[in-house]
């Protein structure tokens, strides 16, 4: 653990995410939405760390309440994906080859999809909303889960515990629970982690294009969908939420590097 950088680097960068994430529920410098024509595009300093932007609203106050938008879409997306995906690749893993192949290339079906076409034909249909785009990224990132959650599978049910847990007379979701789960759980955290930081993409891509979080709340994507026509003379408002993104994701990949070579038992003989 001492010597795994990727990881510690990770958890600080997830963690000062997080923690703005958690502090904007008790404080922000300003109200978020409030709009202040007096103040607007403000430079940084002073009252208003970060500026103002074009509407006079603090960017510091709006990258906050952001933090939280960004994090309860990848929570609930990545949430919605392990609970569906997992079980999938655990019975794709141990049931019949005809029901495993039928869950696999449905899984490739679906991952003809990105999640953003489908968070566009989901908007279509139902409206553009956070709800909207957490169901679609969710979606979207079954069949990872449903693949890695099938490697590991056969991996486990290969093994000659498994092989005396059958001779022995135990069912499949006896072996599935007390066997298969426990032991591909650090593959699917890790899998989490790095469908965390897609997630936070594809909140912010959706965003930007209209069909994510709705305004007025604050959200990075449209942070930078809103900046984009005063680019070449406030090159800050772009530059501000583009590195908060940029930190998050760079956050949650290096905890899912860091995550695998912790789990990996080959990695760690090799140390």
């Amino acid at each position: 653990m001492r010597r795994n950088v990727s990881l510690w680097a990770g958890i600080v960068l997830v963690g000062l995410v997080v923690g703005v994430a958690l502090v904007s529920f008790a404080w922000t410098p300003h109200d978020p939405l409030l709009v202040d024509a007096s103040v607007r595009l403000l430079g940084p300093g002073g009252e208003y760390v970060f500026g103002t932007d074009k509407l006079g609203r603090d960017l510091a106050s709006q990258l906050m309440v952001g933090a939280r938008t960004t994090l309860y879409v990848g929570v609930v997306a990545v949430g919605i994906a392990a609970l569906i995906g997992t079980p999938l690749g655990v019975l794709a893993g141990m049931g019949a080859n005809w029901l495993g192949e039928l869950i696999m290339r449905t899984s490739d079906l679906v991952l003809a999809f990105p999640a953003l076409l489908l968070a566009i034909m989901l908007g279509a249909v139902y409206g553009a909303s956070t709800l909207t785009a957490m169901i679609a990224i969710g979606i979207a990132t079954v069949p990872s889960f449903a693949r890695i959650a099938r490697a590991g599978t056969l991996q486990v049910v290969s093994t000659e515990y498994v092989l005396a847990a059958r001779a022995g007379g135990r069912s499949r979701w006896w072996i599935a629970v007390r066997h298969v789960l426990p032991n591909i759980s650090g593959i699917v955290v890790v899998q989490s982690s790095v469908s965390f930081a897609i997630a936070v993409l594809a909140e912010a891509a959706l965003s930007f294009l209209g069909f994510g979080t709705a305004p007025p709340t604050p959200s990075w994507g449209r942070m930078l969908q809103e900046s984009q026509e005063l680019l070449a003379v406030e090159p800050r408002l772009a530059l501000i939420p583009g590195a908060a993104i940029a930190i998050a994701v760079l956050g949650f990949n290096l905890l899912g590097d860091g995550l695998r070579d912790r789990f990996d038992p080959r990695l760690e003989v090799r140390r």
